[in-house]
């Protein structure tokens, strides 16, 4: 996996995921095989899993962000590469005990928010609704194209855009694999914001910070309760909200959180 910066043609074949950690805690994940569109192959996914697990395991991070390099976010997976898998059933993001990016295996306990713009097909979009928020550039064209293929949609988007978007949206846009826009998109709740191009991932930098002022174990709990509720039902999140508060009282951050209170200033928060 690269760390820290760019070197333009390096890896652009098989592509490549890279990690950078910006100011301490937020942790940038981008997609980078701009020659093919972003377009994903087995190595690209065993990077970007390698990274989530990365962003889930180390307590320094707190927040990710995923990107791509390029003018596009990614067409999808690379189809012939991938179907040796999809002929054994097996999905490209599920590695045993690693974090699963599209957060249908083991899913990563912090926020992820995503940057996408221009071409966001397939696994593009189930990336970004895998992760928690969505910033989207107005040039941006989605579509869950798999029927075009042969195929059906085995990385959350079935699951995802019925959430999200309601029954009638969802199938809309899965069964007529149309193209649709940033505007579309943000109307039947796929992405929490829609900005000019170009400014899109200095946006979700923006709400990645804002998310780091709150203290990391409460926000991983929040979000934790959250998908509790979606994947448990209503009692299950309500009878973990006593167990997680108590747990959370007898942190420091917790702690200085009272602190703060009290002492009406900004809370310094270390995540323990």
């Amino acid at each position: 996996m690269s760390d820290l910066g760019h070197q333009p043609g390096d890896g652009e074949f098989l592509g490549r995921i890279t990690t950078e950690v910006v100011d301490s805690h937020i942790f940038k994940m981008g997609i980078d095989r701009q020659a093919k569109l972003n377009g994903f192959t087995p190595e690209m996914m065993g990077q970007l899993v390698e990274a989530y697990t990365r962003l889930d395991e180390d307590p320094a991070l707190w927040v990710g962000v995923l990107y791509a390099w390029g003018d596009h976010f990614t067409a999808g997976l690379d189809l012939p590469r991938f179907a040796g898998n999809m002929e054994r059933g097996i999905r490209s993001g599920d590695q045993g005990a690693m974090v699963d990016p599209t957060a249908l295996g083991r899913a990563c306990r912090k926020p992820v928010v995503s940057a996408v713009k221009g071409i966001t097909y397939t696994l593009g979009i189930e990336l970004m609704l895998g992760g928690d928020i969505v910033i989207a550039a107005d040039d941006c064209r989605f579509s869950q194209l798999e029927p075009l293929r042969g195929i059906h949609a085995i990385g959350g988007a079935t699951i995802r855009f019925v959430q999200r978007g309601g029954w009638g949206n969802a199938m809309y846009h899965l069964l007529t694999s149309d193209v649709f826009d940033a505007r579309e998109a943000h109307r039947i709740g796929l992405v929490q914001e829609v900005v000019a191009t170009g400014t899109e991932l200095d946006r979700a930098m923006e709400v990645a910070a804002r998310i780091c002022r709150g203290a990391p174990l409460a926000v991983q709990a929040t979000k934790a309760s959250s998908a509790r509720y979606l994947i448990e039902g209503h009692q299950a999140a309500i009878a973990a909200f006593g167990p997680t508060q108590a747990e959370l009282a007898t942190s420091d951050d917790f702690r200085e959180g009272m602190a703060s209170f009290v002492e009406r200033r900004d809370a310094r928060f270390l995540g323990h």
